[in-house]
């Protein structure tokens, strides 16, 4: 498998103020991009605000513990995201430029590898 994360990141406020002209194209180009990619989509999402995110990380005693919000020192945040199984990163990449935040100048779009654990 190659497999590849893309993530959907831009500025969750300015996504919250799209207007529905621009909320059209963003859906216009998703809906390309599906058509495009096809069964190579091994899963996709939107994700809610960041107002219903929950962080687990190593309390003060050692142990996992769950506090409200993504607590990330960025202001961009992930809004949604693709897992997508193509040969080559460079076909990911071609892909991920379909994406309408490809283009927007409050977002981007990052495209990863996925570790194979399975590879020997």
């Amino acid at each position: 498998m190659s497999g590849y994360v893309i993530l959907i990141q831009g500025d969750e406020r300015r996504w919250q103020g799209l207007s529905a002209e621009e909320r059209s194209e963003i859906d216009a180009a998703h809906r390309e991009f599906s058509r495009r990619v096809g069964d190579a989509i091994l899963a996709s999402g939107e994700l809610q605000g960041t107002e219903t995110a929950v962080t687990v990380r190593r309390g003060p005693d050692g142990e996992p513990r769950a506090v409200d919000g993504p607590f990330t020192e960025a202001k961009e945040v992930v809004g949604g995201f693709y897992v997508i199984d193509v040969p080559t990163k460079a076909e990911a990449v071609a892909l991920a430029s379909l994406l309408a935040e490809a283009r927007h100048d409050h977002s981007g779009v990052q495209v990863q590898p996925l570790v194979d654990h399975g590879a020997s």
